[in-house]
């Protein structure tokens, strides 16, 4: 067998702009066209860690270089480390696996900082700890590269959507997967496999700070709380109106670029419904810089589970033809796939494959990136 075709077992760590918790996924593959899907796991974070996370935020906004770790970043970046690894641990042990069955872990760390037109991502997470600590290779700051090339260091996922959309049971092409997580973004794939990839707008971030500040609960579950609302049109459109939206260079998001509702401006039940039918019709509206309309939308992250969402979704894309189905529908994890997907990236980074292309973030030409290191 030719070397390319190798595969290698990678293990890769999400913790996403939802800050909700660690998904852990592993992967068979060669980084190119053997995918493999092996188990998946899921831990949460408690509300006192989510609150030091969310302070993290704050605490990052006055960094101007990214090594940089003022406030409370150093000691957190050591425990969200130390987090990932009992994580990891926990994992192996329930899949009867040991370090020495894994080839590499892909880990992503926190992202607390992202301002792309100044060329600056921060990614928290110590890769050297990690692989102390678990006994693994380790790849991580799989970003900077990329915005060092002239890229706005996100998205990266699309390379493995576009390896996924291989397999799709009805491929009905031009194919977009969607993540929605804390900030939304989409992959179109082409009918000649061309890949276009950009933020979308706000995903559930918007709606659980909304619902955190007005109820005390980190989420609307299953969109609950917006299935008793009625969409504001007026407040909907202050969001839609934004010229991200209407913008010819697609530009990635930092989640604090969309601000929830002030105070007052919507009731509890309202407001959740009204952010629910942003994050959908933010995402059909960003679909217009797309060359052609899509076929099918695959919905994955924890928004597909928001029932009021996934509704607002089927009937925008429906007036233009298009299906949306839930990822886990296809045959896919649609709560895994970004562990998923930085496991694949971290076995092309060992082989020096490129993560990033000019039409996913705007880099100069396709390049590898990530640090990697061992035990």
């Amino acid at each position: 067998m030719a070397s390319a075709r190798v595969t290698q077992t990678a293990i890769g760590l999400m913790s996403g702009t939802s800050m909700d918790g660690i998904d852990i996924a592993l992967l068979k593959t060669d980084g190119e066209h053997i995918v493999e899907r092996g188990p998946a796991m899921e831990v949460a974070y408690d509300a006192g860690f989510r609150r030091l996370l969310a302070q993290g935020l704050e605490d990052a906004k006055v960094i101007t270089q990214r090594r940089e770790r003022p406030g409370s970043l150093a000691s957190l970046e050591r425990e969200l480390t130390l987090r990932h690894a009992a994580a990891l641990g926990v994992f192996l042990k329930e899949n009867s696996l040991g370090p020495s069955d894994i080839d590499i872990v892909g880990f992503h760390g926190q992202t607390v900082l992202h301002r792309p037109l100044q060329a600056l991502t921060v990614q928290i997470g110590d890769g050297a700890l990690l692989a102390r600590e678990s006994g693994i290779a380790v790849v991580y700051d799989m970003r900077a590269n990329d915005m060092v090339h002239g890229g706005e260091g996100a998205p990266l996922v699309p390379v493995y959507h576009a390896a996924l959309s291989k397999n799709l049971p009805d491929k009905a092409l031009p194919v977009v997967f969607v993540n929605i997580g804390g900030i939304s973004n989409l992959t179109y794939i082409g009918p000649d496999g061309e890949i276009i990839a950009f933020d979308s707008g706000p995903g559930n971030t918007l709606i659980d700070q909304w619902v955190e500040g007005n109820a005390g609960i980190p989420f609307d579950q299953g969109g609950a709380i917006a299935s008793e609302g009625t969409v504001i049109n007026t407040l909907a459109d202050r969001y839609l109106d934004q010229p991200f939206f209407t913008a010819e260079k697609r530009q990635s998001l930092d989640r604090n670029d969309f601000r929830p509702p002030e105070p007052g401006e919507a009731g509890l039940h309202d407001g959740a419904r009204t952010l629910a039918y942003v994050t959908a019709a933010a995402i059909l509206k960003s679909a217009r810089h797309l060359p052609q309309t899509p076929k099918q939308y695959v919905i994955c992250g924890g928004g597909r589970l928001n029932r009021v969402i996934m509704e607002d979704l089927r009937q925008l894309a429906g007036e233009g033809g298009a299906t949306v189905i839930n990822a886990d529908d296809a045959g896919l994890n649609g709560s895994s796939m970004e562990a998923e997907a930085w496991a694949y990236l971290a076995v092309r980074a060992m082989k020096g494959l490129p993560l990033t292309f000019p039409g996913t973030t705007g880099v100069k030409a396709p390049v590898s990136g990530g640090v990697i290191v061992r035990p």
